[in-house]
């Protein structure tokens, strides 16, 4: 299926109405009414005369979502950032981290992992992300495993318990966005987590949770009794 996309992303700063461009919209409503992809492309400041902002910053949004750590160097290769953007990209995120808790928020409810996931909902395709958690429930990392429609012969187990087996994790939430906004389970989204389930046991890494969601609400199968 093709989602529509989001109009900021279709269109150029100038093309924006006023109230809608990044920089203005961080002045009267504040940092935290802007989307990942608006964060970015006030940090990017600017695009090239090949590339939009938001073109350039749609392509480093998916580059952090499935590598958090991304380097400097690996920043750089995207078309339109160069050396000099990409270190300051980099100093933002780093300060970003030092000032981020660092023992993790702790999981209690699936309200508490949509709390900490639902930024992802403003994304044009479905991320399939993976909260890692350890024994206390704290949350040791999130990243997404995949984009793209959720299929189990897409989503291989690997992709998704490699870094929580790296962690030492003891267990993992999954989740994925659902960009029509319809929350209702697919039979493949049930296929995915028995698989993921099954395979999670194997390794004694618990899936304790798969949450589909929008960006106003979500749906928990432990809720309703499908994990």
């Amino acid at each position: 299926m093709k989602y529509e996309k989001n109009y900021i992303s279709q269109l150029s700063i100038r093309e924006l109405p006023p109230q809608d461009r990044p920089r203005e919209k961080l002045e009267t409503k504040g940092a935290s009414a802007l989307s990942d992809l608006e964060l970015l492309m006030i940090l990017l400041s600017s695009g090239n005369a090949k590339r939009r902002v938001n073109d350039i910053a749609l392509d480093l949004l998916t580059l952090l979502d499935t590598n958090v750590d991304a380097s400097t160097d690996e920043i750089a290769t995207i078309n339109g950032i160069g050396t000099a953007k990409a270190s300051v990209i980099s100093a933002a995120l780093e300060i970003g981290r030092r000032r981020a808790v660092r023992n993790g928020n702790t999981i209690t409810t699936p309200n508490d992992i949509f709390m900490e996931i639902k930024h992802f909902a403003s994304r044009e395709q479905e991320q399939f992300i993976v909260i890692v958690l350890n024994g206390a429930h704290e949350i040791l990392n999130i990243f997404t495993a995949t984009i793209g429609l959720v299929n189990r012969s897409l989503i291989h187990p690997r992709e998704v318990f490699s870094d929580p087996i790296s962690r030492r994790a003891t267990a993992v939430v999954l989740a994925h966005n659902h960009p029509s906004g319809i929350l209702s389970p697919s039979k493949e989204d049930i296929a995915t987590t028995t698989r993921l389930a099954e395979s999670g046991e194997l390794l004694g890494i618990r899936v304790i949770d798969h949450l589909i969601f929008s960006n106003k609400s979500y749906f928990s199968f432990k809720e309703h009794g499908l994990l």
